[in-house]
């Protein structure tokens, strides 16, 4: 008689099979089909456009000159060097790449599937947890977004009270390599709410779980500290990933973006952040503009998370949200606009038209503009590579054939440090697949 480890090896190596198979087809059919852009061979102009600089008013009629992927002028009456390839931009614009400050793009690919959502870890310190090893640069969602005008995106890891370290992503490359502009952009954590562990019977009960968490945090912390003086002091001791990721937390040189939205929570991240010496960053901010005068004088920026959302409260005004960019404008709190909403990774294209609410609600469509492109940049200090189309920047930029505000505008041409962005997408085949059906049938 067979004993059962001797019956099970064969069950478990054609297991091991059916798995890696299912998984190799799966990765076969998911894979993009667009092919990344080539590194920039000459010097490319685009002429006659209207050009966005950003960091400047916009100038119409004019050109903007680059090569080997960095911006080298803008403006009217260029010299262009021999063997220019040039585009001509009659009734044209020319924007920077949009950048999107959260999301978990290149995480995910649909919601509903389990084995294709790799947005979270399992616990609640996870600190150690780097999202750009995680990233499937062949998504089919990245060209999807691209169409939209979207060239860069923070993706963000999700769950726990403290998720990991987000990344900087230019949307085109080979691998994860070519995609991150910049690893370990930020430190991402969850302030507790008492909204989120409120079960309705018992508010000591809530009170308790509430100070719970912040232990965690404050514990977590505390520890990580104690472990940096301890490297610092002898950096022959063992490396704990977890505590070694914090280094740069602690030392100020990795932001903490804080997901904050209610008054409470704001007000004890910014008091947790100030006590610790930490560069704060606050993320979501849907009060963001009661604690104006608090954010200006600690010096906190606001990523906020999209205007298209519900009000959080019954007595809230219905246009609370639309008008929060321009409300923080006023308070002069420096700010961005994410473009997160449900099903966020796919609804990322959607980035500009978060900005056009509000523009639409009263914020300056020049500061509109500013919110997705370059104040983003500057949160997140890579303003030196992106954001504007100043000299010396990276050459990710967008052709629009109208405002990028407009819906009805289309993105006709995109470049990524200069390469030259593949615009097709999973969207655009499926609508060509089906307009031929409908003229096969007429």
């Amino acid at each position: 008689m067979q004993t059962p480890t001797t019956r099970s090896q064969p069950t478990a190596v054609k297991l091991f099979l059916a798995i890696l198979t299912v998984a190799l087809f799966y990765n076969a059919v998911q894979a993009a089909p667009e092919i990344p852009g080539p590194p920039q061979k000459r010097p490319i102009a685009i002429t006659n456009a209207t050009i966005h600089l950003v960091s400047k008013p916009a100038v119409k009629n004019a050109t903007i000159l680059f090569e080997n992927g960095r911006i080298r002028s803008a403006g009217s009456d260029l010299e262009l060097p021999p063997g220019t390839q040039i585009i001509d931009g009659t009734a044209k614009h020319v924007y920077p790449g949009l950048f999107n400050t959260d999301g978990i793009l290149g995480l995910t690919e649909i919601n509903a599937v389990r084995s294709t959502d790799d947005t979270a870890e399992v616990g609640q310190i996870n600190s150690n947890v780097r999202v750009e090893v995680a990233v499937n640069p062949d998504s089919e969602l990245i060209p999807v977004t691209r169409s939209g005008g979207v060239l860069l995106n923070l993706t963000t890891p999700q769950g726990g009270l403290i998720s990991g370290t987000s990344a900087v992503l230019q949307l085109d490359g080979w691998t994860t390599e070519d995609l991150t502009l910049k690893a370990a952009a930020a430190m991402h954590m969850r302030w507790p709410s008492l909204s989120e562990v409120n079960d309705h019977n018992d508010h000591e009960k809530d009170s308790e779980k509430y100070g719970e968490q912040v232990h965690r945090i404050e514990q977590t912390f505390d520890k990580a500290a104690v472990y940096d003086l301890a490297r610092s002091a002898n950096p022959e001791l063992p490396v704990d990933l977890r505590w070694e990721s914090m280094r740069g937390v602690l030392s100020g040189n990795i932001p903490l973006i804080v997901t904050a939205s209610r008054v409470a929570q704001i007000q004890s991240a910014v008091a947790f952040a100030s006590h610790r010496n930490l560069t704060l960053i606050i993320y979501d901010g849907y009060d963001a503009a009661e604690c104006a005068e608090l954010l200006r004088m600690q010096k906190v920026p606001v990523i906020v998370s999209g205007t298209y959302r519900l009000p959080l409260r019954r007595h809230s005004p219905y246009d609370h949200a639309f008008t929060l960019p321009e409300r923080l404008r006023k308070a002069k709190v420096k700010f961005c606009i994410a473009g997160s909403a449900r099903f966020d990774a796919a609804n990322i294209r959607n980035l500009p038209y978060h900005a056009a609410m509000a523009a639409a609600f009263g914020l300056p469509i020049n500061e509109a503009l500013r919110a997705i492109t370059l104040a983003p940049a500057e949160i997140l200090g890579v303003d030196h590579r992106v954001g504007s189309l100043d000299p010396g920047k990276d050459a990710t930029l967008i052709i629009a054939d109208g405002d990028i505000f407009d819906t009805a505008t289309n993105v006709v041409e995109a470049y990524v440090q200069g390469r030259k962005v593949d615009l097709s997408d999973r969207h655009k085949r499926l609508y060509r697949k089906y307009q031929a059906r409908q003229e096969q049938t007429k």
